[in-house]
């Protein structure tokens, strides 16, 4: 080995100088204050909402508003008892409306997504581009021509009015086609069809287990989009004890001008209502999680 041969390989190993280590670090640190500016702007209204549901209506306007209060106990004897259960009532609605909605959803979306994927028939792509726009056109827009549809066939004020128009989701149905293009073998659905199996029994026992963690998704994005649902229900319902919670809770907002303890119930009502779309974000992440595994298996 030669001299010059050495002194390449001691430069070489010898560690970079810091000014150089550090060209990296505002890379990592402009993205990262970025994701942390996002999580306080997210987490800072729900923070707020958790601490002034404990206040009682004395103290939600003339304590620090990231105090604690003492007044938790009562504001959930006060929501529970009013209007004899108007709360509870909500709830049930919305976990209705949300619940069923999501899993009728769910189905047609699939159904629809997996028909548009796999199967070849005329006009395939002007359906796919029609349900397209539909992702684009925002909620106020169809909200209207649904009640005037409603109103004609005389479901307008009835559960249906909301229900019927939440089955169909294009967005659904649009995510349901690109996972069902890419998660189920077009070769194992002609195997199943050789071996003599029809177009029902290839989707119920090969296509329908493979749209598990899909159906998941699809399933959560609509109970989530159902449940904060606030313009259809509006729209639709005049009876009280039909409204949702979003809806309900927005009466006790608007009644809270005249009666402030009203607003104490509103913000309370608003912190329990958060509960059911925790648990099943923490109930139905594990579909992911099993989704991501056996795709690194399959690789």
């Amino acid at each position: 080995m030669t001299a010059a041969t050495t002194v390449r390989s001691a430069q070489a190993a010898r560690p970079a100088p810091p000014l150089a280590r550090g060209k990296k670090t505002p890379r990592r640190t402009v993205p990262s204050l970025v994701l942390l500016l996002g999580a306080l702007y997210c987490l800072v209204p729900v923070a707020w909402v958790l601490i002034a549901s404990s206040k009682s209506p004395a103290e939600l306007f003339t304590t620090f508003t990231f105090a604690p209060g003492t007044g938790l106990l009562e504001n959930l004897e006060n929501l529970f008892a009013y209007g004899d259960g108007n709360y509870l009532r909500w709830a049930y609605n919305s976990l209705i409306f949300a619940g069923v909605g999501a899993v009728l959803s769910t189905f047609v979306s699939t159904m629809a997504g997996y028909a548009l994927a796999k199967y070849d028939f005329p006009g395939r792509q002007a359906v796919f581009y029609t349900i397209l726009g539909g992702v684009l056109l925002p909620g106020i827009v169809l909200a209207i021509p649904q009640y005037l549809l409603m109103s004609e066939i005389g479901m307008a004020g009835t559960y249906w009015s909301v229900l019927l128009p939440s089955v169909i989701s294009p967005f659904g149905i649009y995510l349901a086609r690109v996972y069902a293009a890419s998660a189920v073998p077009t070769e194992t659905m002609e195997a199943a069809r050789i071996d003599g199996a029809n177009d029902g029994r290839v989707f119920r026992s090969i296509a329908l287990p493979m749209l598990v963690p899909g159906m998941v998704t699809i399933f959560l994005l609509q109970f989530v989009a159902i449940w904060n649902n606030f313009l259809l229900p509006f729209i639709m319902l005049a009876d009280e004890r039909m409204y949702p919670l979003t809806l309900g809770l927005y009466t006790l907002l608007s009644k809270g001008s005249g009666t402030p303890s009203l607003y104490s119930l509103a913000i309370i009502g608003a912190a329990l209502s958060i509960i059911p779309l925790v648990t099943m974000m923490l109930v139905l992440q594990r579909y992911w999680r099993l989704d991501l595994i056996s795709g690194g298996i399959k690789g």
